[in-house]
């Protein structure tokens, strides 16, 4: 019986145990502990078309939702409430922007993408689609997954105004869409360390990206190895074959949403008596008008040369008299997949650099990375805008959106260009700002001016990002962490979960001797709330966002500093100093009488939701009914999951966000030693057995040990291997 199952695993492509693959035995995929995928061939359509494989083993439906997206096909599968997406996606697809940019992406990148699609229709063809997708679910194109790149590089872009970009319509018609909600944004912590600030003189990176939980815009964890050309190991976003944070064998480096702009709006004054056409430098031009038909609906669209009309029904009004466009530096951008790869091959902070500089294609993220000489780095080169502060000055209005809106009836207010930019119409490397230390670099989503305390990075154009302004409560949590602490990567681990929260550190003693001595408080009406219960939770809860009895308490603090944020609360003893900027602000002022109704109107809102104001953490934050430990970032903390507080009547606690991917790696002489956490797993299947494994781990602190090594590959308890021919 033993003989007959092996060989029926031999027939199907899978050994349980095998030496060492080879390169010339056609594409293999070894999968380690927690299904992760180490893909090994001869070229790049190899290891693409093993990846390809792999990602619809786990992941067959998420992938076809990707495309039925991109194909503005939702409406048809999921609803009219899908209709602008179908419209906005359909827009694209008719401008060609994909096809037009295909020539200029390298053959490793094609030949990369072309064996993805393959790998991938190659597991559809031998598996069929499963149950779940199977009316929608098809065979993918290159175009496909192109267009998956393309999305992601204009994530924070105009992939954001897609209502507003399709209801924008001249005056007189009723579907202006409403303004954009600004929501708290996924972001990322990113700490790399130099020799001088690791106990082995080594360097390490520590990446933590705080990424959607939502099934489509997850991390897999893969290895990719071509001898002798690519050998990477990380993770990268559902849909796009390459490794966005990862190491090789020499350098690690992870990557965090950058403050820096990547679009900008322009306003127009239109031509008296015809909404349809705008001045420049006193000269009228006519918009260009688009058909565009999803969803069983056709509208007229319009756009000029530097992008398309965008409306809401607020600031940006299209009235008789003004229009506005949005123009995205990163519409057109497929080189990301150039410059990861570009990335994986680099084998120090030199190499990196020069990656940077020759694609700068990064679409939206700063760079922090470490190599094995101990040499730590951190750099915004990415796609910026030309827009220098002498233009903002000159050109800049006073539309109130939190965007860059230039006057766009002067030609002289268009985006200039620099003479290293790799594309006409963005500042050039020179310009954005870098560091490289012998210490440590990091960015927790707040501009470059604190990459390091000791050396703060000035001169760049403000459309980067901003100087000597209040850094976020995260981001002082992350900086404390660091301190002066010489690191190894088992205390860099611990660090990562230690579940610190500043707010809570610097207050939580304060609060509760108050709410001690006030056993009842007043609330924004002026009447008198009963404290007592919280306080006690308050008292009893030791300030973390560990889960586990000890965590009543913790759900009500983050709700409490949700709510002094309002408007006529002084919250802090000791208010921003520039010249301290680390430090402060610090100090809860419990005595100040908006923080104390705050406290008042927080055990309000619990009774109204009907939820104890004593409720464990593991009750709120879970997944799949698994405790999930962390805390939001506006509470000070550094391992972030941003279930909201408070509570709210008849709706349950999700996670939309938060800690993702968690890599801590350190680059010895020797070769990397690499520890990760996926929280959500490889697959987004409930039916998978790999969609809760790693969260449990999680839960537990525990994490997963890298194997990057081929000995490492082969020794693993449960090896199993396919070769595709």
């Amino acid at each position: 019986m033993r003989r007959f199952i092996a060989l029926s695993l031999v027939a199907a492509g899978v050994l349980a145990t095998s030496p060492p693959a080879v390169a010339d035995s056609g594409t293999v995929i070894r999968r380690t502990s927690y299904g992760i995928p180490h893909v090994l061939a001869h070229d790049y359509r190899g290891v693409g078309q093993g990846l390809g494989y792999a990602f619809a083993e786990d992941n067959a439906c998420v992938m076809a939702e990707i495309v039925v997206t991109l194909s503005a096909e939702r409406s048809r599968w999921f609803g009219p409430d899908n209709l602008a997406g179908d419209l906005y996606y359909q827009r694209l697809n008719q401008s060609e922007v994909v096809e037009r940019q295909l020539g200029g992406q390298s053959k490793q990148a094609r030949d990369l993408v072309r064996g993805y699609v393959a790998g991938f229709n190659r597991y559809l063809g031998q598996n069929g689609a499963p149950e779940a997708c199977r009316n929608w679910a098809r065979p993918i194109t290159e175009i496909d997954v192109w267009r998956r790149v393309h999305q992601v590089a204009g994530l924070t872009g105009s992939e954001g105004f897609q209502e507003q970009l399709v209801s924008a319509q001249p005056p007189g018609t009723a579907l202006a869409a409403p303004a954009r909600v600004e929501k708290e944004r996924p972001g990322s912590n990113g700490i790399a360390l130099g020799k001088q600030a690791t106990a082995a003189g080594t360097g390490m990176v520590l990446g933590n990206p705080h990424f959607d939980w939502a099934d489509t815009w997850r991390f897999y964890q893969h290895h990719l190895t071509i001898p002798g050309e690519l050998n990477v190991s990380g993770a990268g976003l559902f849909g796009v074959p390459v490794v966005n944070i990862g190491h090789n064998d020499r350098l690690g480096w992870t990557h965090t949403a950058s403050e820096a702009h990547t679009m900008t709006l322009s306003k127009l004054t239109l031509v008296p008596g015809d909404p349809t056409s705008y001045l420049v430098d006193g000269k009228a031009h006519r918009m260009i008008a688009e058909q565009v038909t999803a969803g069983g609906t056709t509208r007229t669209l319009y756009r000029t040369p530097d992008g398309p009309i965008v409306e809401d029904d607020r600031a940006l009004q299209w009235t008789d008299t003004t229009a506005f466009v949005l123009r995205d530096a990163n519409q057109g951008n497929l080189q990301i997949i150039d410059q990861w790869l570009a990335i994986a091959r680099a084998r120090s902070v030199p190499d990196l650099e020069k990656a940077l500089a020759r694609h700068q294609a990064l679409p939206w993220v700063n760079t922090i990375a470490s190599d094995s000489t101990g040499t730590a780095y951190y750099g915004d080169v990415q796609v910026v805008p030309h827009v220098t502060d002498e233009q903002r000055a000159r050109c800049g209005t006073d539309v109130p959106i939190g965007l860059v809106v230039l006057d766009g009836s002067r030609s002289d207010c268009g985006w200039g260009t620099d003479p290293d930019a790799v594309t006409p119409g963005r500042f050039g490397p020179h310009r954005l700002p870098t560091l490289i230390r012998r210490d440590h670099v990091s960015n927790m989503n707040d501009s470059p001016w604190l990459a390091n305390p000791a050396a703060p990075l000035t001169g760049y154009p403000s459309i980067v990002g901003d100087v000597g302004t209040e850094r976020s409560a995260r981001t002082r949590m992350g900086l404390d962490m660091i301190g002066t602490n010489t690191f190894t990567l088992s205390t860099l681990e611990q660090a990562m979960v230690g579940n610190r929260n500043l707010t809570a550190e610097q207050g939580r003693a304060a609060v509760v001797a108050m709410c001690q001595a006030n056993p009842t408080l007043p609330a924004n009406d002026g009447r008198p709330v009963d404290v007592r219960t919280a306080c006690s939770a308050l008292a009893a809860w030791p300030g973390t966002g560990d889960t586990g009895s000890a965590s009543r308490g913790a759900y009500f603090w983050r709700s409490f500093i949700t709510l002094t944020g309002r408007p006529g609360t002084n919250l802090w003893q000791v208010p921003f100093d520039p010249a301290d900027p680390v430090h402060t602000p610090r100090g809860i002022n419990a005595t100040d009488p908006g923080v104390q109704r705050a406290f008042a109107e927080t055990v309000r809102a619990f009774g109204v939701a009907g939820v104890a104001v004593d409720v464990p953490l593991d009750a709120v934050q879970q997944y799949e009914g698994i405790p999930i430990h962390g805390c939001r970032g506006p509470e000070g903390c550094f391992n972030v999951i941003s279930v909201p507080g408070p509570p709210r009547p008849g709706v349950v606690p999700e996670i939309p966000h938060g800690t993702s991917f968690v890599m801590a790696v350190e680059l010895t002489k020797n070769g990397p030693r690499m520890s990760s956490m996926l929280v959500y797993g490889q697959s987004a299947d409930p039916a998978s057995p790999h969609h809760t494994d790693q969260a449990r781990l999680y839960a537990k602190k525990q994490w997963v040990k890298g194997e990057f090594t081929e000995r490492e590959i082969a020794r693993n308890p449960d090896l199993t291997v396919r070769r595709l021919r």
